[in-house]
């Protein structure tokens, strides 16, 4: 596991029972075996729905995207702003609007 995943989950201690599992070169990020979270690069990407992507869309940030036979795919994923990593409060705030939002594909991210 990398440090900076490492230091999520002590982030995210408080947030339930949270952990990570190695995926696609990445680490995917489970809450009660639901994905909500994935970490690409050391950059930390939620899961957005019509719900919650209004926060992301005002601070601009992008999705996570990666390339597959030549076509560059966009998943439900977005960066998370660099200021919610500073402390617990602010990232269980946005890491539960993520949640929220897998809640809705459970069926999708079951660890």
């Amino acid at each position: 596991m990398s440090e900076f995943v490492d230091h999520l989950l002590d982030l995210l201690q408080g947030f339930g029972e949270v952990r990570a599992r190695r995926m696609f070169g990445g680490h995917g990020i489970f809450r009660e075996g639901v994905m909500f979270a994935l970490v690409a690069d050391d950059t930390l990407y939620l899961k957005v729905d019509e719900h919650n992507r209004p926060d992301y869309e005002a601070h601009a940030l992008p999705a996570f995207t990666y390339e597959r036979a030549g076509k560059r795919i966009a998943l439900s994923y977005f960066r998370i702003p660099d200021e919610a990593l500073n402390g617990e409060v602010e990232l269980r705030r946005w890491a539960e609007a993520a949640y929220r939002a897998a809640l809705g594909r459970r069926g999708m991210c079951r660890d």
